[in-house]
């Protein structure tokens, strides 16, 4: 294994000056949504919605086709953006579009490479056939888009004109080792720095300079999977934790020093995100595997990671690709396998593994946590607000939004939700404004 060695030290001062600014940094951009895992990093929006929809649904803002692809929307800086195959110039190729956030239109589209997909079409919720498309999101920061295709190149472009800045090709510059059904994680922006996986032997995870590219740190020898990498504090660290095929390995983001790892079996795909929940970490993955947790301990500066659980198999608790989010003290989400059509949302306690409810009917979609709720998108298109409590489920409102399968995660922005299937994508008003003038 190699790893990198620098540890740093910051005077408490700054770190707390460092605090208040990333504080008010969050609040001014409460509006945006930039990363997969939204503004927050853990699935969560701090903006508060409408919970009483007419009997239609929410008001559609937009509707556009957006066809080929289970990729996200990133919304920042008054445009939404996402990725997408299309044929350009005679060939079929991954493509960012950047679409006026107010309106749906499309503002400008820039091609990536040829892109060829494992998949089997859009046959609908009853089977697995994904069809193809990209599976990775857009992730925005500063004025930048910053996205990781299927055959792992990185690129960053601007995000007012879709003009390449800098781009790595994993594969050819780090001898990258791709996956079956390619990349799917998103690049994480943390601090100064692109943080993605994807190398090989020595530089497996890689960490860049998110202005001009430049290589800030390359270390291990790890293979990856469809996850996403978790950015969080725990016990006064920073750290980035990546779930890759030997388990989690958390690491400081500004060196690539490794901090402590947890391992965890694999088998054919791992694509959730790890979940941060104070000292603990909880992973799942489909296929058998099922669901575990850590509980994090610092002492003398160095971590260890205790298992606290752990459930095989795929119930009760798989997490296929759908990440769950936490509340207190609870997680909710899509906890199923292959339950197409018909998988359960359930709601966890994070600290025992003990399912407190489930409710079937949901399928292998998406959640987000807004306003003291969950928002569930399902396999089928249907948009489901759900009070995050522990005692039983309660549903506050539903709506059918999407025709086509929905595998994406749908995003709260500026009072909107933002969402995706594989024919195409919409804009609803969920504002509190719009709410009380009816």
């Amino acid at each position: 294994m190699v790893s990198s060695t620098f540890a740093g030290v910051m005077n408490p001062r700054i770190f707390a000056s460092l605090t208040l600014t990333v504080a008010f940094a969050s609040a001014a951009l409460a509006s945006d949504w930039p990363f997969i895992r939204g503004p927050l990093g853990d699935g969560s929006s701090p903006e508060k919605i409408s919970k009483r929809w007419p009997d239609s649904g929410p008001k559609a803002i937009w509707r556009v086709p957006s066809e080929r692809g289970f990729s996200s929307f990133a919304v920042s800086g008054g445009q939404a953006f996402t990725i997408e195959q299309r044929d350009v110039e005679g060939v079929s190729q991954e493509v960012v579009v950047a679409r006026h956030a107010d309106t749906g239109k499309e503002v400008w589209l820039k091609a990536l490479g040829a892109a060829k997909f494992d998949g089997g079409g859009d046959a609908g919720t009853g089977d697995n056939k994904g069809g193809d498309g990209p599976r990775s999101s857009p992730t925005v920061d500063g004025g930048r888009v910053y996205v990781t295709t299927g055959k792992l190149a990185l690129v960053c472009l601007a995000a007012q004109s879709g003009e390449e800045l800098w781009r790595h090709d994993l594969l050819k510059e780090f001898a990258g080792r791709n996956i079956q059904w390619q990349n799917a994680a998103s690049p994480l922006v943390e601090g100064d720095l692109v943080l993605v996986a994807g190398g090989g032997a020595g530089e497996s995870l890689l960490a860049f300079n998110k202005t001009d590219g430049r290589v800030a740190w390359k270390a291990f020898d790890e293979t990856m999977t469809h996850a996403t990498p978790t950015a969080a504090t725990i016990h006064g660290q920073r750290q980035v934790i990546f779930f890759v095929k030997s388990g989690l390995l958390a690491v400081e983001p500004s060196s690539g020093r490794e901090l402590w790892r947890y391992a965890f079996p694999f088998r054919i795909s791992t694509a959730a995100s790890p979940v941060v929940a104070g000292d603990i970490v909880y992973c799942s993955a489909g296929y058998g595997v099922g669901a575990g947790a850590v509980k994090l301990v610092r002492a003398d500066g160095k971590f260890t990671a205790t298992e606290i659980y752990r459930l095989a198999g795929d119930k009760p608790l798989a997490n296929h690709w759908s990440t769950p989010v936490l509340h207190n003290g609870h997680l909710y989400g899509m906890f199923q396998f292959k339950e197409y059509g018909s998988g359960p949302v359930k709601c966890v306690e994070v600290a025992t593994g003990k399912v407190k409810w489930e409710k079937s009917g949901f399928g292998p979609g998406h959640v987000v946590l807004v306003d003291g709720h969950v928002l569930a998108l399902g396999d089928a298109g249907q948009l489901v607000l759900i009070k995050a409590t522990p005692d039983k489920y309660e549903e506050v409102a539903r709506a059918q939004v999407l025709s086509g399968k929905c595998w994406t995660t749908p995003v709260v922005a500026g009072g909107r939700v933002y969402a995706r299937s594989t024919k195409e994508a919409v804009s609803l008003d969920l504002g509190l404004k719009s709410a009380s003038a009816k």
